[in-house]
């Protein structure tokens, strides 16, 4: 794992969230039709390329561990998950025309981040074995 993408994933990922609420809250649907809304869409398409580049990343630095120190399938299966949440979050906002589209994606963005800290714990990064 790379831990500064990973920290600035979660911090990414946090922030679209937040956005996510603000419109839910607002009464706000994302219709990529508002500056707010498409600000959110590029966030989210940025958050994706840099889950995209830490599941390449993942897989490259899985397989060149000894067998035994990390669970491969489980660890896959997570960068697999990152990657897949945000967009199928995101085409169900897209889809759903009242504010809760963007408590949906708000929902997603929120599980990268506890699926980053999955990955960390999965991959046995120092700080979380302390």
């Amino acid at each position: 794992m790379i831990q500064v993408l990973a920290t600035s994933l979660t911090v990414v990922a946090l922030i679209a969230a937040l956005w996510s609420l603000v419109l839910a809250i607002a009464n706000r649907p994302i219709t990529l039709a508002t500056k707010s809304t498409l600000g959110l869409a590029g966030v989210i398409v940025l958050l994706e390329v840099g889950l995209l580049a830490q599941a390449v990343a993942g897989v490259i630095n899985v397989l060149g561990v000894v067998r035994g120190e990390v669970d491969v399938p489980t660890f896959i299966g997570y960068l697999i998950a990152t990657t897949v949440v945000l967009p199928v979050g995101a085409f169900w906002a897209l889809g759903d025309r009242s504010r809760w589209g963007a408590g949906v994606l708000a929902v997603a963005c929120l599980s990268v981040p506890v699926m980053i800290l999955r990955l960390n714990q999965i991959w046995g990064a120092p700080w979380m074995t302390g």
